[in-house]
């Protein structure tokens, strides 16, 4: 099992050739370490402690979770949970639905998202910043402020049921 830090980079030393083909990705999905990482990044998160339609915490993860995860995707039998619906408030007053997955399937999204990234971060242009590490709306807001001069204020916007 190679470690996940030498498959992340090895897909994203090939992020800018446009050309490269990636192969096999799939078989990543099988990498423990993987699994692993995943799971420090999105265990110290509050939300994750929120149980899925499944009724599990990330808390109680398992390396037994993970392998039966893995040899469900080997065997393609795997499927999705039905995400829970929960409601939560707005600024406005109004409820924002959000919907929260069943922990094997927050740690396969963040897998997947892991795998993702390495493929196309270095595709990204140097001015996008929603959902790419170490960016946000504050680096949006200082790279305008650093190089638009002309401008006098700005405008946030959201879009109804977007995410719905």
């Amino acid at each position: 099992m190679r470690n996940s830090t030498n498959v992340l980079n090895s897909l994203y030393k090939h992020c800018k050739d446009l050309d490269y083909k990636y192969e096999r990705l799939y078989r990543i999905l099988y990498n423990k370490d993987m699994y692993a990482v995943a799971y420090q990044r999105i265990a110290p998160k509050q939300g994750n402690m929120t149980a899925g339609t499944d009724g599990k915490t990330i808390d109680g993860m398992s390396i037994e979770r993970i392998d039966r995860l893995i040899e469900s995707l080997k065997d393609e039998s795997y499927q999705p949970k039905p995400s829970r619906r929960e409601y939560i408030p707005k600024k406005n007053g109004k409820m924002r639905p959000l919907g929260i997955p069943s922990t094997e399937d927050k740690l396969l999204q963040e897998v997947v998202r892991m795998i993702l990234e390495a493929i196309y971060e270095g595709q990204f242009s140097d001015c996008s910043h929603g959902f790419r590490p170490q960016r946000s709306c504050h680096t949006a807001m200082e790279q305008i402020s650093k190089s638009f001069c002309g401008a006098k204020w700005y405008i946030e916007g959201d879009i109804k049921g977007f995410f719905d």
